[in-house]
């Protein structure tokens, strides 16, 4: 049967949907996509020059592989580069991960993690997500004057390892019908994570602003003015 217009408009749609998700949202998961990328290609090279090897080697003993001996080379490493290529996935960071993570990484493996909650989330909280990722490319080269240890370094991991994925997670576990109806608080989970987001990218962009004019010692997220924000989003599930 073929496709009315309607059908064509949604697949399109969907299609542009998830193009639109597997962009990175920062320079910094980019970074390390691309790293897990050289290496798979680095697999793949050791694997085909493996098999050309074993190849010459083999035809230097038997004086030549035949037209199936080179067939089956070209078998092998069509086959190896498939599977270097395709496995293993990358590992998409959690929440515990991310807290545990050292700080050149922190920054790349929760834009990782943000990428990968773009589906489940409304539009509007999508693009203030991509901002969070601007954002935190910002902060990471800031993060090179914190040692692992600064209480700095447990406050930015607690923003965006716990405050933040509690946040969303939450949102998540609203049922989809109810996160557009306003509560008694008067905004619906859809308004709730929308400022609870907004919220966060402006205290990443505070975290860095005072790294970068070395107020470390006083650092402070306000984690309890977030704690409290977070608690009336609680209220609302």
């Amino acid at each position: 049967m073929p496709e009315t217009n309607q059908q064509i408009l949604d697949s399109a749609k969907r299609a542009l949907q998830d193009s639109q998700f597997r962009r990175s949202i920062g320079n910094r998961s980019h970074q390390l996509k691309r790293g897990h990328f050289f290496k798979k290609l680095g697999r793949a090279a050791i694997w085909t020059a493996a098999v050309l090897v074993g190849a010459s080697v083999i035809g230097g003993i038997l004086s030549g592989i035949g037209f199936w001996g080179v067939m089956i080379s070209a078998g092998l490493i069509a086959g190896g580069i498939w599977a270097s290529m395709k496995f293993p996935k990358m590992k998409i960071p959690t929440p515990e991960t991310i807290v545990k993570s050292d700080l050149k990484s922190l920054a790349g493996k929760t834009e990782i993690w943000l990428e990968s909650q773009r589906p489940a989330l409304p539009a509007p909280a999508v693009q203030i997500v991509n901002g969070i990722g601007v954002q935190l490319d910002m902060l990471s080269p800031q993060l090179n004057k914190l040692n692992e240890g600064d209480a700095a370094a447990y406050e930015v991991r607690k923003l965006v390892g716990e405050h933040l994925p509690e946040l969303i997670n939450g949102y998540k576990a609203i049922p989809p019908s109810m996160r557009g109806k306003a509560n008694d608080s008067g905004k619906s989970p859809d308004e709730q994570l929308i400022g609870g987001l907004s919220l966060i990218e402006k205290e990443i962009s505070g975290v860095t602003q005072q790294i970068a004019k070395g107020d470390i010692d006083n650092l402070s997220i306000r984690g309890r003015y977030l704690e409290l924000k977070y608690d009336k989003s609680a209220e609302a599930e």
